[in-house]
């Protein structure tokens, strides 16, 4: 029986998917079944699927008949999955060749943790980005606040650990950031810092394509994360406390002292309910708005006078930020 089961949606992959194959096929952990689930491709997606599996009895397919999308073709892939251990890898990225072999060693070693991702490096139309997430699950837990800090096709985890949990389809391009921001709250998570997965990045891809509905997803992913510390989804200063813990440029001078008072309001409910580690957190809202300070839209003598000697934040800010708002404020 495998270990391991390699979840891979793909519509219209010709062009990438053969190499996405090979790098699941070519890793040195082997033990494993690739699981490829075809959401009603037109193009020779299905002929290049068939070739696989006549060549590589690891590999299985599932052929949609009609488009049903990625959120919901990882959904089925997850429930038709016989193994503990799930990888993700979308169909037109690279899995360099230890990726398995290191995160399932790390799964396996740490009961505690749940789930497993890696830096990785954009090629393509940008090339050789590489990107470092946060590492530990205290840091990862406070950075999905502003994003989303796990490379989707990075991920490996325990499926014991989902505890119901799913991918939304409504979010999609955001439906990864939506389950592993609340995943957070259930297990324990790490990133290894190497880059392991090629992540390509073309005109196609998904979340270029879905820019509105990623814009929306993201605020109610946001807002159901400040949720779990005593903040209803419908407050009235929602906006102010988003403002707090996600960066947002071109505040005014209003909006900037509300957002203040919102962040002492989260501090302290965190404070009382020990969702974040409080050092973290505070200092994550410290540097979310000492950003937003930088860039209010309103470059007054009365807004550097109200950061100078009301906000509390002007000895956070650093000489340097110190006198380019003086500048800015003076003309």
């Amino acid at each position: 029986m495998p270990e391991l089961t390699v979840i891979m949606p793909v519509y219209n992959g010709e062009s990438f998917l053969p190499e996405a194959i090979d790098s699941v096929l070519n890793q040195t952990f082997s033990n494993f079944k690739l699981l490829i689930l075809d959401d009603n491709s037109k193009d020779k997606t299905s002929k290049i699927l068939e070739d696989y599996k006549q060549k590589d009895s690891r590999v299985e397919v599932v052929t949609k008949a009609k488009n049903v999308g990625p959120a919901n073709l990882r959904n089925e892939g997850i429930a038709l999955a016989e193994t503990e251990y799930i990888a993700l890898l979308d169909a037109d990225d690279i899995a360099l060749t230890t990726r398995f072999e290191k995160q399932i060693a790390f799964l396996k070693d740490n009961s505690e943790y749940g789930v497993c991702g890696t830096w990785f490096t954009f090629f393509g139309d940008k090339k050789n980005k590489k990107v470092r997430h946060e590492v530990d699950h205290d840091s990862i837990k406070i950075q999905m606040l502003n994003n989303c800090c796990i490379g989707n096709p990075t991920v490996m985890f325990k499926k014991s650990h989902l505890e119901g949990l799913h991918f939304e389809n409504e979010y999609v391009p955001a439906e990864d950031y939506g389950l592993w921001s609340q995943l957070t709250f259930k297990t324990k998570f790490y990133n290894i810092p190497e880059s392991l997965v090629l992540y390509r990045w073309h005109p196609n891809n998904i979340s270029q394509k879905k820019v509105e509905n990623l814009r929306k997803a993201e605020v109610v992913i946001k807002k159901k994360q400040l949720n779990h510390i005593g903040i209803p989804m419908n407050d009235e200063n929602m906006e102010f406390y988003l403002n707090a813990v996600s960066i947002k440029k071109g505040l005014s001078k209003k909006e900037i002292k509300n957002t203040i008072e919102a962040s002492k309001k989260l501090i302290q409910l965190n404070a009382e309910k020990n969702i974040y580690k409080q050092d973290l957190f505070i200092s994550h809202i410290d540097k979310t708005i000492i950003r937003s300070i930088r860039n209010c839209k309103e470059n007054t003598q009365a807004y550097y006078k109200y950061i100078k000697s009301e906000s509390g934040y002007y000895s956070k800010i650093s000489t340097l930020d110190a006198i380019v708002l003086y500048f800015k404020c003076l003309f």
